[in-house]
């Protein structure tokens, strides 16, 4: 699914609601979740799962095309890890 099938989803199940106001609840959703990783924080939705980031170390990387080497810096990376309502929900048998 992409935002715009999300919007159009979320728009359909509240008629209510015009277009803008919900665009700006997603929005404002997915940009405090990016705030609170950048912050360093945990996000968590009970029953889908929790965001978070994790450390990658500097390390000495390739470029493919000329081969010469480059070095990569540290980095946080963000991570997702599903929570167990989602996992039983995917392994349906």
């Amino acid at each position: 699914m992409i935002r715009s099938e999300l919007l159009q989803a979320l728009a359909k199940e509240n008629p209510e609601l015009r277009t803008e106001d919900v665009e700006s609840a997603v929005d404002t959703f997915f940009d405090e979740i990016a705030q609170r990783l950048a912050d360093g924080g945990r996000v968590e939705l009970r029953g889908f799962g929790a965001f978070s980031t994790r450390h990658r170390d500097g390390r000495v990387g390739r470029n493919p095309r000329t081969g010469e080497s480059v070095e990569v810096p540290e980095k946080r990376v963000p991570y997702f890890k599903p929570g167990k309502e989602m996992r039983a929900r995917l392994n349906v048998s």
